[in-house]
């Protein structure tokens, strides 16, 4: 098990081998968070630079799924882009919504039996590491960027657990900034939600309320 001290050590030692392009996808991402928490229609922009970097980063590291899935967030931040701009009945971009819990646990069941066998697959038939994790972060993660898209408030609910099981993936395969990266993912994702249901409080009060996006 690593220590703080010696994560501290190493993740400065990267900090100062990282590339011009690596930063920027950092920067990005961070960005992208902070944008998507307030419902700006630019985080979508700052998702598609972030993930366009990280792709070849996470095949590089052969976590496989991984980079797939950034080539996903990277199709997803068009359809997100054109949803919360023209989205909605009336075209003036969508409303937050929410879920019920019956239909969030057939989705639960769902995506977990998708990636158990996703999982499987490339355990055995590929060179991709960690590959059941690999398999559970990436469906879940393809499932909770439409929630994103579509602006369903427990969105944030699931990207604090799919956040978690990240930063094991990345410390595992030694990407120590990009794990303390999701570290702080973790937090604003709370931060995230609980803004996100106030909002949509206030939106049932008030249909009008925040319509479209900044």
């Amino acid at each position: 098990m690593i220590t703080v001290s010696e994560w501290w050590a190493q993740a400065n030692e990267q900090a100062h081998a990282l590339t011009g392009w690596e930063a920027m996808a950092v920067l990005l991402a961070i960005a992208y968070l902070l944008l998507a928490m307030r419902r700006s229609l630019w985080c979508w922009p700052a998702a598609a630079g972030s993930t366009v970097i990280y792709m070849a980063l996470f095949w590089h590291v052969a976590l496989l799924m991984e980079s797939v899935l950034n080539f996903y967030y990277l199709l997803m931040a068009g359809y997100g882009f054109w949803q919360w701009r023209f989205g909605g009945d009336r075209g003036a971009g969508l409303a937050l919504t929410r879920w019920s819990w019956t239909t969030h646990l057939v989705i639960i069941a769902g995506t977990t039996a998708v990636a158990l066998g996703l999982g499987y697959l490339m355990d055995t038939r590929t060179h991709a590491d960690l590959a059941y994790l690999d398999a559970l972060t990436t469906c879940f993660a393809v499932v909770t960027t439409v929630m994103v898209a579509r602006k369903v408030v427990e969105n944030w609910l699931y990207w604090v657990v799919i956040d978690l099981v990240s930063i094991y993936l990345y410390l595992e395969k030694g990407l120590y900034l990009t794990s303390g990266l999701f570290l702080f993912y973790v937090g604003m994702a709370a931060l995230a939600y609980l803004q996100w249901r106030d909002q949509h409080r206030k939106e049932q009060s008030d249909p009008n309320w925040g319509l479209g996006c900044a």
